[in-house]
């Protein structure tokens, strides 16, 4: 396995060509999320979308657990630049400055256009659920555990969980008990809801399969991978007529590329499936 990429909070990896495999990886803080890792899993993923060498990435945590979700010692900073204004206007800016950035990063993995397969293990809490629920595929261990801990600590998750869990278990009353009473969800239930779809004994044994899974899709046309998750991104959000147009605007012109060529030359004459170029 050789190393990507330095980042401070982030550990980023490429076990197989074409796949990468990125880390949280403040295990002596369980992995909470800082300013700093907020800033970097924006950077990575973004890069991410951009680097023509990475066709899937993996999204795991380092150590006990994949994260506890939000330092709390970020939080007794944000409330000592808050502490400098006086007026209202002046906290509501720098808090909503804030908000949108937090934002931002966690839809930096919706924004790559290479599929995100989130690994979780052990414990995954408040803005892990956010991170997650920005992935297109989730797996988690027998010993997993989900939590949106917001209202726990006297707020409404902002960033992503109360927008996209419910498109994801597609249960508007399992969201609202999970939101509104800060439970944890255990793995069974996890699976049974559609949170995840498959659970593991082990991490070691998840990496493992979810890295055979990954190097499936990287042998697929980058092309075809790319644009089916921008067609799912988009018709998640927009009615179907639209997501159709949409669809339609892409494969205009995608299906004149030589991976469609290729790839369906070699399904009509059953050869060997093509390699395709980097995209």
């Amino acid at each position: 396995m050789s190393s990507a990429s330095s980042y401070k909070t982030l550990n980023v990896t490429v076990p197989k060509p074409f796949i990468y495999h990125v880390e949280l990886n403040r295990p002596e803080k369980l992995n909470a999320f800082n300013e700093m890792m907020w800033k970097e899993i924006g950077e990575c993923f973004t890069s991410l979308g951009d680097q023509d060498d990475c066709r899937v990435v993996l999204l795991s945590g380092n150590g006990r657990l994949f994260t506890a979700g939000i330092d709390f010692n970020s939080m007794m900073s944000l409330g000592q630049t808050l502490s400098e204004h006086e007026d209202v206007a002046r906290r509501c800016k720098i808090l909503k400055n804030l908000i949108h950035k937090y934002q931002d990063s966690i839809t930096s993995l919706e924004k790559c256009v290479k599929p995100v397969i989130s690994l979780v293990h052990n414990a995954c809490i408040g803005a892990g659920v956010d991170l997650i629920t920005a992935a297109d595929i989730r797996y988690c261990t027998e010993d997993a555990i989900f939590q949106v801990k917001e209202v726990g600590i006297g707020m409404a998750a902002d960033v992503g969980t109360l927008q996209r869990l419910p498109r994801v278990v597609g249960s508007t009353s399992l969201v609202n008990e999970l939101a509104f009473t800060a439970r944890k969800l255990l793995a069974p239930e996890a699976k049974e809801c559609g949170l995840v779809n498959r659970v593991y004994k082990d991490k070691e044994s998840m990496i493992s399969e979810a890295l055979q899974i990954a190097e499936d899709i990287s042998k697929k046309s980058p092309v075809a991978v790319q644009v089916t998750k921008r067609s799912l991104i988009f018709s998640r959000d927009h009615p179907v007529q639209e997501s159709l147009n949409h669809i339609a605007d892409w494969n205009q012109t995608m299906l004149q590329s030589e991976d469609f060529m290729n790839a369906t030359v070699a399904e009509a004459t059953k050869s060997t499936a093509p390699v395709f170029a980097k995209l």
